[in-house]
């Protein structure tokens, strides 16, 4: 995703596409790019810098940490912004700012539930082999924890 600060007016510029060329490879990570990032940036010059601030989206295949099965998780980024010293270069390559706002973005124990159209069977598996025992172990609500602390007497200090 490079742009070339000649093209960048000084009220900014605003910018659209598809880039091919994220790499997301990732070692020990189930992941993978089912297809191009989609990405919407204002692009603005500031001093000796450039500046994008946008949308970037990606379709990706994750693992899920319950039942180990692939499935596809739509990546959005509502918030990417980034500042880059020009340094006297005439192109900006964004593409590491960009592949690591996906990766920040990323749930850390994906799911393949994760939307609720699907039931997953890992989850299922633990719930019914834990049974009865797993409730039973379960901590007191919250509202009895907070009763035992409201009986508390604390000293104010002077």
């Amino acid at each position: 995703m490079k742009v070339q600060v000649r093209n960048v007016p000084p009220e900014g510029l605003h910018i659209e596409g598809e880039d091919t060329g994220v790499e997301l490879d990732v070692s020990g990570e189930h992941l993978k790019a089912l297809g191009p990032v989609h990405y919407s940036l204002d692009v603005g010059l500031s001093g000796d810098g450039l500046f994008a601030t946008g949308t970037l989206e990606v379709e990706l295949e994750r693992e899920c940490v319950n039942c180990l099965e692939k499935f596809t998780y739509p990546l959005r980024v509502a918030d990417f912004a980034t500042q880059v010293e020009l340094n006297g270069q005439e192109i900006v390559d964004l593409t590491p700012q960009v592949r690591e706002d996906i990766l920040l973005n990323l749930p850390n124990y994906p799911r393949c539930d994760w939307d609720g159209r699907k039931v997953c069977e890992g989850a299922l598996k633990f719930r019914k082999t834990a049974g009865d025992t797993a409730e039973r172990e379960l901590p007191a609500p919250a509202s009895e924890a907070w009763n035992e602390l409201d009986k508390l007497r604390v000293k104010k200090r002077k």
